[in-house]
């Protein structure tokens, strides 16, 4: 294929903004698909991706297509996912692209995930088309939308094109704007191969197939390839395009976006954002490759223990098509054994757990998630902590720093003043302010990653009526002022109930827990003690009074003595079974951390 005649894009979007059903409408468009196989969400494979309405996994395609002057082109669409949780992966696939189709809501307007993944296709100087769907919708306001993404992006208005994804209006328009706006790739088929993997998937019967951008040179089967940030060689059994399912092709050339499969069984030695090379060739790795990176982790335990194998075959087997999960083995004092799960943020972690339960028929227990910490020891060394219960000792602690992550919010300018008073109830630094199109505002912060994680977002759409939309951004770690507070029931601590939280605040922390699981813990023949600690000193303590029988019951006369013999025998049976005796705790009291927080 002539590399004059390719053009490689993408569609970057909002949640619910259309962007699935365009590409929809450009697969029938362009005749890849007939109107007898089509689907709604047709690129979407997983139920909870079609369930949710969102791309979690992304699929490439594809396709031909001739243009009005007569010239035909191949088209390839590399699709990414929406939700802030993958936005590496959307760099990735962004990097393999020259231009992007900007598509926003008629009726919704800019949201804050479209500014974030705009600025992400202006730091790869990808040519954006900006697209202004839903505009048969009754609530549509396409003029009022073209004026913010006018604002926003410093275009000519006539440089706004308006669409309907779901009837077809619109998007021939865009394909001609396509070929004609978008530059071809730049790579050469004559230089040593250079490729970008942007994403990878396991099959059983294959092994890992790597889906890749060719940048210069070709890779054909047979041919040495070699991982250049694991250094893993491997030889290609077959080459490919999507159209739009696997389609096996002679070889992939620069400019091309397809597929390799390689006797590889691991696809954890495939990283998303690696550079495949031929072996030997001695060529530089692309760059913007990082590790991704687990940002919230959790313990996931089988709600029996006899299903803990289970639980282990099902992780490694979500594992293989999901590089960015990590877990390992732990084990619970309360809970048993089970496994500490990384993820890249609570909707990821979401997926892995209703993916294992559907899947994979299991049962469960969830303790309350939390961020990753970094630990400075007074010997100079530093290490991440995933779990408060990884916490050193105190006298061995220099300082903890929590991450902090770059806040975009955007709202209608009316509720900047609740947005504002929630963010600065949450520790958010304010540092500045946008006007968008005179109806929206975007406000930046900086913020501690552990005070957005859980409930910030419920409470953002609270405030704002439902308008307000948010993206964040890792930046780095900040020293704070933290303290691990321990939770002990009945005289023993439960390590999945401990916290990080600021100093200030630990006791009102600790006592809100304490009160919350006096609500779900259930009473004991023995009265159950609940305490807060931090380090030796207790900082709350709530009791659960336990059951009692009316020991009094028969005495109906005679001497007061024999009553408080009977009082003093049933304390010391009491006495002995507080001594001997378990506490159950059901598997909710484990929220009881969430809703602490809620509270506040």
């Amino acid at each position: 294929m002539d590399i004059g005649k390719i053009r490689n894009f993408s569609i970057i979007a909002h949640i619910d903004h259309g962007k699935s059903t365009l590409a929809d409408r450009i697969l029938l468009q362009t005749g890849l698909v007939s109107e007898r196989e089509f689907r709604a969400q047709f690129l979407d494979d997983m139920d909870l991706e079609r369930e949710r309405g969102i791309t979690i996994k992304a699929h490439p395609v594809t396709a031909g297509f001739t243009s009005r002057n007569g010239e035909t082109y191949q088209i390839n669409f590399i699709d990414t996912p929406g939700h802030v949780d993958f936005s590496y992966e959307v760099s990735r696939s962004l990097a393999a692209c020259e231009g992007v189709l900007l598509v926003v809501d008629a009726s919704q307007g800019i949201e804050a995930q479209t500014v974030a993944n705009t600025y992400l296709a202006l730091n790869h100087n990808l040519a954006i088309i900006p697209v202004v769907n839903k505009t048969d919708l009754p609530s549509a306001m396409p003029d009022a939308v073209r004026d913010e993404l006018v604002s926003f992006l410093g275009v000519a208005p006539e440089e706004v094109r308006y669409a309907s994804a779901k009837t077809g209006r619109g998007v021939a328009e865009i394909l001609e704007a396509l070929v004609e706006i978008v530059p071809p790739p730049a790579g050469d088929p004559a230089k040593p191969l250079r490729g970008l993997i942007f994403d990878s998937v396991y099959d059983d019967y294959r092994g890992v197939i790597s889906y890749l951008r060719i940048i210069d040179g070709e890779v054909k089967k047979g041919d040495r390839v070699e991982m250049l940030s694991t250094g893993k060689v491997y030889e290609v059994t077959e080459t490919g395009v999507f159209a739009p399912n696997m389609r096996p092709a002679k070889s992939l050339s620069a400019g091309q976006v397809g597929f390799v499969v390689g006797n590889l069984k691991d696809i954890r030695s495939v990283k998303v954002g690696d550079t495949l090379a031929a072996t030997g060739g001695g060529v530089p790795p692309l760059p913007g490759y990082v590790e991704p990176k687990s940002m919230v982790y959790c313990g996931l335990y089988p709600s029996s223990t006899e299903n803990f194998e289970n639980l282990r075959k099902a992780l490694n087997r979500l594992a293989l098509n999901d590089a960015s999960f990590n877990f390992v083995p732990e084990s619970s004092t309360a809970l048993g054994h089970g496994f500490r799960c990384g993820f890249l943020g609570l909707l990821h972690m979401e997926i892995v757990q209703e993916r294992l339960e559907r899947e994979s028929d299991l049962d469960l227990v969830k303790t309350a998630p939390n961020v990753t910490y970094e630990v400075l020891r007074t010997d100079g060394t530093t290490g991440e902590v995933h779990s408060p219960s990884d916490v050193p000792d105190p006298s061995l602690i220099e300082e903890i720093r929590e991450p902090i992550v770059k806040l975009e919010v955007m709202v209608p300018k009316d509720f900047i003043g609740a947005v504002m008073t929630l963010a600065e109830e949450r520790r958010g630094a304010h540092k500045g302010l946008e006007y968008i199109g005179g109806r929206r505002a975007l406000l930046h912060y900086e913020i501690p990653f552990s005070e957005i994680v859980f409930d910030f977002y419920d409470k953002l759409k609270g405030s704002t009526r439902g308008y307000g939309t948010m993206d964040y951004e890792f930046i780095g770690y900040r020293p704070a002022d933290l303290v691990k507070v321990d939770i002990l029931i009945h005289g023993q601590p439960v390590d999945a109930l401990s916290i990080l939280c600021l100093r200030d605040k630990a006791d009102l922390r600790g006592r809100r827990i304490l009160a919350r699981l006096r609500k779900e813990i259930p009473r004991h023949m023995f009265q159950v003690a609940l305490q807060a600690a931090i380090g030796a000193r207790i900082v709350a303590r709530e009791n659960i009074s336990p059951f009692r029988k009316n020991v009094l019951a028969k005495c109906y006369g005679g001497d007061v003595t024999r009553k408080r013999k009977l009082l003093e025998k049933q304390k010391e049976g009491k006495r002995r079974m507080r001594a001997i005796g378990a506490v159950t705790v059901p598997q909710k009291a484990f929220l009881a951390v969430l809703e602490a927080k809620e509270d506040e």
